[in-house]
Order: structure tokens, then sequence, then C-alpha cells
């Protein structure tokens, strides 16, 4: 630890705590400002004096890193760390951390919950006896779309991480089989999955499911061609990166009845514009960006970034992508 109090700075920490986590193991740290939001104009203001610097969704350009004369150490809220500029970072010789793993079980948990919800239908039926159908129904049980039993079908996984695996896990409960695309698997890593081609996995699977990085070769990997190789029965399920779809063509295909239904934790824009075509898309269900918001989680990412603080100031920093 240094010899006087460090000055850090959170710019946006209300998402990774609300009020149900406490900051105090990171207030024992030095300095602390927590901010709820930091709008782009008031980074530099903020953070103008602040050796350390904690962001989640809070851009930090180039250009604001520049201005930050004190900066030592950006810490990220996440594990995707593109909201910095870490080339930037490198010439200034900033360290970046991120946090790589904190959510996967919740954010398979979220994958399986949109899964479930579009075979058994479990919102809209819901929302139908809230609204008295069900006590002036004449029978003792009702229901609007077919209702699907998940064992014997098969969940493809475009990605095959700490995520990918467990959603495999859970599909595997479920009587599923499933299959596997991801250049980077290896063979000995594949045990229990069938490995295909990408587009091989989009014409065979039931449910696709997408737990990729962001990357100029992910970007929009489900476009309008792997959209049509898709059974008119399969289903889409994103919890990972919005722009790995392009939602023009995910709506188009939606609503023409070219697939059966949709489930999506993100999107390309968040908060999304509200005329984006997904929103009002046949049976597409959207959840606003809440896989990874279990309060598990979220306790073991602010353990982490306190822990990645910590490392820093006692000259052993870790976790470090830059």
């Amino acid at each position: 630890m240094p010899d006087h109090p460090v000055s850090i700075v959170v710019l946006d920490g209300f998402t990774l705590n609300p009020g149900d986590l406490s900051w105090a193991p990171l207030e024992a740290l030095g300095r602390c400002a927590i901010y709820d939001r930091t709008p782009p104009e008031e980074v530099v203001a903020r953070a103008g004096h602040a050796g350390i610097v904690l962001t989640n969704k809070t851009v930090l350009g180039g250009d604001a890193i520049a201005r930050l004369d004190d900066l030592r150490y950006i810490g990220v809220l996440a594990t995707g760390y593109n909201i910095v500029d870490v080339e930037a970072c490198r010439r200034r010789n900033v360290v970046v951390t991120n946090v790589p793993d904190y959510g996967s079980r919740s954010v398979a948990q979220m994958a399986m919950a949109h899964v479930l919800n579009l075979t058994q239908h479990v919102a809209h039926h819901a929302a139908t006896v809230a609204e008295g159908r069900w006590t002036r129904s004449p029978d003792f049980c009702y229901w609007d779309y077919p209702l699907v039993e998940l064992a014997g079908l098969t969940m493809g996984l475009v990605g095959f991480g700490r995520i990918g695996r467990a959603v495999a896990e859970l599909a595997r409960a479920l009587g599923m089989r499933v299959v596997v695309s991801d250049p980077a698997l290896r063979a000995e890593d594949a045990q229990g999955v069938e490995v295909l081609t990408l587009d091989d996995l989009f014409a065979t699977a039931d449910v696709v499911s997408l737990h990729c990085p962001l990357t100029p070769e992910t970007r929009q990997v489900v476009d309008r061609r792997r959209l049509a190789l898709m059974k008119p029965t399969a289903l889409l399920v994103n919890t990972s990166r919005g722009p790995l779809v392009d939602e023009a063509a995910l709506a188009e295909a939606l609503d023409a009845g070219r697939i059966a239904g949709a489930g999506l934790d993100v999107l390309v824009a968040e908060p999304p514009v509200a005329d984006n075509p997904l929103l009002s898309a046949k049976n597409c269900y959207v959840t606003p960006h809440v896989a990874w918001a279990t309060r598990a989680a979220r306790q073991r990412l602010l353990t982490t970034v306190v822990d990645n603080v910590r490392a820093f100031l006692a000259g052993r920093p870790s976790n470090v992508v830059s």
C-alpha cells in the first residue's frame, strides 16, 4: 500500500451496486468518490485527479485518458473492456484490468430461462391469467401456442467457453443433444459435445444460443444467410453481445415465421431506441441486459474488482488486459 491515501473514482457504480452490496472494501483502499452514472462531458472533471478510475460502461477514450494527468490504473467492472482505449493506456503506462469470470452460471441460467420461456410460453400464459382469462375459461387449462419438450432436441452453442460449457451442462440435464461451433475449441475439450461447422450448427440446432466474444469475425454472425439456414421451428437466444446479430434481419425472420422465436438479453444499442424492430417482432422476448446481474454474480464481480485494485497497489497487478 502507498504511504498516503490514493484517489479512487468509480464513474458508474449503480448497475454493479444499486445499494444491496457494500463499497466498504474498496473504500478501505483509499479516498473514494463513487458516482452512480457519469455523462461523457463530466468524465475528465470527475476523474481529473484520480490515480485509479473504475468504469463499467462509461467510455474512456484516448482524448479523455490524455487529459487525466494522475491516471495510473483503470479497472473495468466487467469482462469486456472495449470501452477503454487500451492502446492509449499502453502509451501512458496505465494499467488496465478486467474481471474475466464472475457470472458464468448466472448468464447460463438466463439463457435457459429464455429457452424455457420460448418453449413453455411462460410470460404469455402468466399474463393471460393475470388478465382474468383463466377465471373465465370453460376448461381447467388452456394454451395458445404449442408447448415444446426439450428432451431429444438439439442445443447449438456458438462459442464454448465458460458460459457455453455451463449452458451445455444445463441443456444435457434437460435431455438435449449438444452441438458446438468454436474455432478455438481443442479436441480434448470437446468431450460430451459434437463439433460442427457454423453453418451446419445453424441448420441442425433446434435452439441456437450465442456465447462468443464480439470480434470482427463474429460481428453479425447471425445474418440473413444464417437465419435462412435455421429450421422454421428453431429458436435463437443471445445473452452474449448485441452486435453478434443483424437486428433487422432477425426481426424480418421472426415476423415472417422463418424461425419460431428469439430470446435476447443484449442489443446493439443499450438502452435501445424506441423503433428497434426487435421490440415489436413476433415472438421475440427482450430482457434489459440482466443475465449478469444476480446478486451472487455482482458480489463476485465487486470482490474481484477490489482484489484487482489491491493487487495493483501492492505492485502485483492481476487480470491485466493492457
